[in-house]
């Protein structure tokens, strides 16, 4: 029983994703790439810069876009708010 249900903790994604690491590692070590092609290792790993496949894709990366840039401008406010404030205990700033 605790087989299965140890099992059940990997998911199809991460299973996949296993594989292809293990194949490409298989494929660097072996010097050959994939399909018996000479590849480069860096071309067989997936890229942090991927770009969206599909549309459900693309509007979560858009949205991941706009709440990263709305975090800078919420972190450059709080920042400049810090140094305003420290300014003026310091006596320094324009009043």
């Amino acid at each position: 029983m605790s087989e299965e249900i140890k099992s059940g903790l990997l998911s199809r994604r991460r299973a996949i994703s296993l594989l292809g690491v293990a194949v490409a590692r298989a494929a660097s070590l072996a010097g050959v790439g994939a399909l018996g092609l000479a590849v480069p290792t860096a071309v067989l790993t997936t890229s942090e810069e991927a770009e969206a496949q599909t549309a459900g894709m693309v509007r979560r990366q858009e949205r991941r876009g706009a709440r990263r840039e709305r975090r800078e401008t919420r972190r450059e406010a709080r920042r400049a708010g810090r140094e305003t404030r420290r300014a003026v205990r310091r006596g320094t700033a324009p009043q």
